[in-house]
């Protein structure tokens, strides 16, 4: 036999040669001072975050009564930061797949971003209290200030703020610069810490600042929804930054913060027209609630005088457990269990929607205008009234009334 030939040709039909496959593995995904986002996307970032305080001076020297209306909760700015930290929390979670898939590293930070995200979001409505009208557990009525399911409330104020405070210095402007330290660089890198990128310092640092002033009425409120945007366009930044070559191409980045922003736009002005419109308009509850606001009118004026002062504005439980008027718990409205009023409900004072029944004393600067009014939120759970008016499907029943027309 001959001997077989050594050599080695092309098999028929072979394509050629195979193109160059980008590694899967790219180190420069991983240094901490990369950026995924370009100088331009991150411009249009800032501005686009910077521009809320601009909306919120406009609106508090235009009209008091629509600044007032539109820091309330359920109201267009909530939904928005509502949906600011859950567009967030995705983009962090897809920006983590990412990581792991191209970068085989443990996305450990992104996760707890996304994470942080969710809650966030979450305690900003509730845990969808006022969405679905649940009474929450006891506990959260008598030690939440707001009565409402969140933890955020039951903290202490000053605790509370300097979470806030560390959070959007430390993450938004320390990390970052953190980052930039080629001393440092090398620690984050191995503890696989996604640093926000440094093109959004300015946007961190403000938002501290402004938070740190608190330059008009519900300041927080205004920075609540600059820091939901701050996240979520550092987790574009990371998403850009462990994507593939196609994924970050520059201005796909723009495309991503433009989308991402008409998103939440777009989908909070959705929940605020749903939330607007009544629900559960019973004629039985309303018939309920007017009693038990008249109840509460009669307690209110036992004794022959007003309870309150002028410029309280308060939850009446919260009212009565700060001026120690215990004995309301003894009053009319606490009698209707008689007649069938859940005895939870009369313990804190909710109305049939499970909501807080609020007591509303406001005066002019001279004492010559003066309102006293025990109120319901009504069917839509969101206050549409303004602070000298009873408007949209609010109930309220009027314990004094001086210098304001029969008609508002």
């Amino acid at each position: 036999m001959g001997k077989r030939s050594k050599k080695k040709g092309r098999r028929k039909g072979s394509a050629g040669p195979r193109p160059a496959v980008e590694p899967r593995i790219r180190p420069q995904a991983t240094d901490p001072a990369v950026t995924g986002l370009s100088i331009e996307a991150a411009i249009v970032a800032n501005v686009l975050i910077l521009v809320i305080l601009v909306v919120a001076r406009i609106l508090y020297n235009a009209s008091s009564d629509l600044y007032y209306l539109a820091v309330q909760e359920d109201e267009y700015l909530e939904w928005a930061t509502f949906w600011a930290f859950i567009v967030a929390a995705a983009v962090a979670v897809f920006a983590s797949v990412r990581q792991w898939r191209n970068v085989r590293q443990l996305p450990w930070f992104l996760v707890g971003v996304g994470l942080f995200c969710f809650v966030v979001a979450m305690e900003e409505i509730s845990w969808g209290q006022r969405v679905f009208g649940y009474r929450p557990p006891a506990y959260f009525l008598e030690e939440n200030f707001q009565q409402e399911l969140n933890f955020h409330n039951v903290m202490a104020t000053d605790l509370r703020m300097l979470g806030f405070k560390l959070i959007t210095l430390g993450y938004g402007v320390v990390l970052p610069i953190l980052a930039m330290i080629p001393a440092l660089r090398g620690i984050l890198t191995r503890l696989v810490v996604v640093a926000p990128p440094w093109l959004l310092i300015p946007s961190f640092l403000i938002s501290y600042l402004v938070y740190e002033e608190r330059p008009w009425s519900f300041t927080g409120e205004w920075i609540e929804m600059m820091l939901g945007l701050g996240f979520l366009f550092a987790a574009i930044d990371g998403l850009q930054r462990f994507g593939s070559a196609a994924q970050r191409k520059r201005p796909r980045a723009m495309v991503l913060v433009a989308v991402t922003t008409l998103i939440v736009l777009g989908l909070a002005a959705v929940n605020t027209a749903i939330t607007r419109s009544q629900r559960d308009v019973d004629p039985v509850l309303l018939e309920n609630v007017n009693a038990e606001l008249e109840a509460l009118r009669r307690d209110w004026l036992a004794g022959g005088k007003i309870r309150s002062r002028c410029n309280v504005h308060k939850r009446i439980f919260t009212y009565m457990v700060q001026r120690d008027h215990d004995d309301l718990l003894e009053g009319e409205f606490a009698a209707l269990t008689a007649r069938g009023l859940p005895q939870e409900r009369a313990d804190f004072f909710l109305d049939p929607w499970n909501y807080p029944y609020w007591i509303r004393d406001r005066c002019n600067d001279d004492k010559s205008r003066r309102i006293v009014i025990v109120y319901s939120f009504g069917p839509n759970r969101i206050r549409d009234s303004t602070r000298w008016e009873v408007l949209g499907d609010d109930i309220a029943v009027f314990i004094y009334k001086k210098g304001i027309d029969d008609d508002g």
